[in-house]
């Protein structure tokens, strides 16, 4: 059994030719509407984004996007495609079979070292109840599904997994959306999990992406 903690990767910021940044892009579509193309220059997208976004304009940064991939639980993956206004791939339980081991994350409120565990391994640690429970949980989970897999398909055999069993999902979403889902996600309100993977997300977001996320606040 292999325990892991959630992580994502940026796949893409669309930067379609002959875009240098994305903000280029929202620009010439935003000065569209005011046929003020004429004002465009080479350090006039960051300023002319800023002003749209501080009067509520929003509907112009639709037209960029970014493609993120998370290694994160089932019970995340439940609440991300709720999201209706995204494009999912999610890696499939129906075909995908771990007849030679699961593989599960760690949730926030469990303290356990990411690595490989086996049945025998030791609990005299210093562990409390619950971090065992929760550790022989997933271990029984394992054991179950792969004497079940020698006889069922994947699909059957996926009906003893728990939420915590580790997926991946490549989400696809335009730069409106993405706001939405942080100011839902990054919340107090939020569920840890969800927290625990969003609020790294955005921090890098508004590292590479200017302005665009540059006002959304979270509690730590």
């Amino acid at each position: 059994m292999i325990l892991v903690k959630p992580s994502f990767q940026i796949l893409a910021i669309m930067e379609p030719q002959p875009f240098a940044s994305p903000l280029e892009l929202i620009e010439l579509a935003g000065r569209t509407c005011y046929k003020s193309e004429e004002m465009i220059s080479n350090d006039s997208s960051k300023k002319f984004v800023k002003g749209i976004m501080k009067r509520g304009h929003e509907s112009v940064i639709e037209h960029s996007a970014m493609t993120v991939k998370f290694i994160c639980d089932r019970g995340v993956t439940h609440e991300l495609v709720r999201h209706r206004l995204c494009s999912f791939s999610q890696e499939s339980q129906r075909y995908v079979g771990y007849k030679f081991g699961c593989t599960f994350v760690i949730p926030p409120w469990v303290d356990l070292v990411p690595g490989e565990y086996f049945f025998n391994y030791d609990p005299n640690q210093e562990w409390n109840i619950e971090q065992w429970q929760w550790f022989r949980a997933m271990i029984f989970a394992e054991n179950t599904y792969k004497c079940l897999i020698e006889k069922w398909t994947p699909q059957q055999a996926r009906s003893v997994l728990p939420n915590s069993t580790k997926t991946e999902i490549v989400v696809t979403a335009n730069f409106r959306e993405w706001k939405h889902i942080f100011n839902l996600r990054c919340s107090k309100a939020a569920h840890p999990q969800m927290r625990e993977i969003m609020i790294p997300l955005l921090k890098e977001c508004q590292k590479q992406i200017p302005v665009i996320f540059d006002n959304i606040t979270y509690e730590e």
